[in-house]
């Protein structure tokens, strides 16, 4: 099994170039008492405290990284990222709380940072830290309604088939720390974030619900996107009675591009998909493969970039080597009562079109090394092992309508296993061919 062996290589070597400890150093640097991130200086006085804020599964990655770089510096703070994603930090606070669902942890640990950002002195500095999963970690709950109710309208979301861009224009609409909020709570000037972007198109205001992004929608936008994937009708009384008065213009607005309020405040993409990808490429090119990178933007249903990098990869079978990479992600409806995620499902999709193809074998693995409620980053597929399968007596066909890859893929072989990752910039789709 030489190309699967292959394809989790260059998968880990996607996933090591974005690792937050080599990020952060290239925007992050002390020297002679002035801070500088990106290409903002901050001069650096002994009364005064860098604070460190953050949420996301990449969060206390990035956290200890910037312990290491600002060693002798007083700061303080408070990151929450997904549960078994803890890492040591010395100064700063570490909260594990709900990843997709929010919970009780999540609405603790966000009440914190909000206490602790209403400390921050004006001379102050403050670096947030943010990575795909913040949605769900940095969570509250709108005035009249409760925790488990925003519990329902984010499962409801997760199995629509909503997009994340979506998905978290209704989430913004439903806090009030997302949409740039956030970033209004501290009485400084001086604000840095640095941002891992787990979002097709790297746009801030989405990225975690971008807490300290101006936020371009608005409450209609939010009505529209529940109207058109039919749940309103589904929605707690509460948070329909939330979004209407929001869209009657009785309850404010998230803060709009050009807010004063946002003027001081400096966004970094630090890490995204393309990296990694470049990284993948690099790799399948010392494996010997003819390496071509053909998105890093990819959309759609598992099923169907399954089926195009299934139809994309037949038609490079020449007799060479050959390498096809994706980046992006794909979106699933759930209708099944299986286990599982999008990259396992795509990876069965593309194994069922490959039952008769020899020669290629497709991988598909989220770079935060979860997929979905599972412990497995995604899955790899081929004809050989969709055959192996068979003759094990599963159906393909049977456990893809059942939303149930992890339980087809951990019956023999094919789940691909990393363990927390400690990053995110969404998932690497790719097919190797000789």
């Amino acid at each position: 099994m030489i190309r699967s062996d292959d394809a989790i290589t260059i998968f880990n070597a996607a996933v090591a170039a974005v690792q937050p400890a080599c990020l952060m150093q290239q925007y992050v640097q002390v020297q002679q008492d002035v801070l500088t991130v990106g290409n903002q200086s901050f001069p650096l006085h002994p009364d005064n405290t860098v604070w460190i804020f953050g949420a996301g599964k990449a969060a206390a990655a990035m956290a200890q990284a910037l312990e290491n770089i600002l060693t002798d510096i007083p700061k303080k703070g408070i990151v929450i990222t997904k549960y078994a994603h803890a890492l040591p930090l010395t100064a700063i606070q570490l909260a594990e709380a709900g990843h997709p669902i929010p919970d009780e942890n999540s609405v603790s640990a966000t009440a914190k940072m909000i206490l602790m950002l209403g400390a921050v002195k004006p001379g102050d500095i403050v670096l947030f830290l943010l990575s795909g999963g913040a949605s769900a970690l940095l969570a509250d709950y709108p005035p009249g309604a409760d925790l488990m109710q925003v519990q329902q309208v984010f499962s409801l979301l997760l199995k629509s088939g909503a997009d994340i861009y979506e998905m978290n224009i209704v989430r913004k609409h439903l806090s009030a720390v997302k949409g740039g909020q956030l970033a209004l709570l501290a009485n400084t000037n001086a604000w840095c974030s640095l941002i891992l972007s787990d979002v097709v198109g790297d746009d801030l205001s989405i990225i975690g619900s971008g807490p300290t992004v101006a936020d371009p929608s608005t409450f209609g936008d939010a009505m529209a996107i529940l109207r058109k994937y039919n749940l309103v009708p589904l929605l707690p009384a509460a948070i329909y009675n939330y979004l209407q008065q929001g869209c009657a213009g009785k309850i404010a607005e998230t803060p709009k591009p050009g807010h004063a309020g946002l003027a001081h405040v400096h966004n970094l993409l630090t890490g995204s998909n393309h990296i990694a990808l470049e990284a993948a490429q690099r790799k399948a090119i010392s494996l010997g493969y003819n390496t071509q990178i053909l998105t890093s933007t990819a959309t759609g249903t598992a099923e169907g970039l399954a089926a195009q990098l299934v139809h994309a990869a037949s038609q490079k079978q020449d007799g060479q080597p050959q390498c096809l990479l994706m980046g992006g992600e794909s979106t699933v409806i759930v209708n099944g009562d299986g286990l599982g995620g999008r990259n396992q499902h795509l990876a069965l999709a593309a194994g069922m079109l490959l039952k008769d193809v020899p020669g290629i074998t497709i991988l598909s693995a989220g770079t935060d090394g979860t997929d979905g409620p599972t412990d497995a980053a995604g899955a790899f597929a081929d004809k050989e092992l969709m055959a192996a399968k068979a003759a094990m007596g599963l159906d393909a066909t049977d456990f893809l309508q059942r939303n149930d890859a992890y339980h087809f893929f951990e019956k023999g072989g094919g789940l691909v296993k990393t363990g927390p990752t400690q990053t995110n910039v969404m998932d690497i789709m790719l097919a190797i061919i000789c």
